[in-house]
């Protein structure tokens, strides 16, 4: 059984500026830069014919631009209970609309919505039982830098191997924005 999502892929020249980020939290499981990207959809396990459906359902979208997309800073999920520090990206429409005409495919091919809201990210570091005072200290000495700013001329199927931290992550498909 596949585990599968779609992302958006991060330059090498991007990836490279963001590994600058790492270390600096004790504790933190610190992602490797060849698996940096932007999670559009989380599909989860599924079956090998749900597999090809989706893979299938994904080529059906409407055509696109590429993306400009923007790096402004980082943060983390958890609050007081931290589990995860992130590169955040600007609020970007036509981003969230291809997630957004994403749910809509997968949905019709049979898989369950996604239940957790949309906030376009690239996860820098997992989280477990780390201090909040860390992680707080961190992102204010770290949080601020030039925007990094790059276009995505497409977007992947990823599959990934069922373990903590995910990686390495597999180009299963790609779909390109022209």
């Amino acid at each position: 059984m596949p585990r599968l999502f779609t992302g958006i892929e991060i330059p090498p020249e991007i990836a490279l500026a963001l590994s600058g980020f790492r270390g600096g939290i004790p504790g933190a499981r610190w992602v490797e830069p060849e698996n940096y990207h932007i999670t559009l959809r989380f599909i989860g396990d599924i079956d090998e014919r749900m597999a090809d459906d989706v893979t299938s359902i994904l080529g059906e979208r409407r055509q696109r631009a590429p993306l400009s997309i923007t790096i402004d800073g980082l943060d983390s999920f958890g609050g007081s209970k931290p589990r995860a520090v992130f590169a955040r990206t600007a609020v970007n429409g036509e981003l969230s609309e291809l997630q957004g005409e994403q749910e809509r495919l997968l949905r019709q091919a049979g898989l369950p919505p996604e239940t957790r809201k949309f906030t376009p990210h690239i996860t820098l570091a997992r989280l477990k039982q780390v201090s909040p005072v860390d992680v707080a200290h961190y992102i204010a000495t770290h949080g601020h830098f030039p925007k990094l700013t790059f276009t995505a001329d497409r977007f992947v199927l990823y599959s990934s191997r069922a373990s903590m931290g995910g990686g390495p992550y597999i180009v299963e498909a790609a779909y390109p924005l022209s």
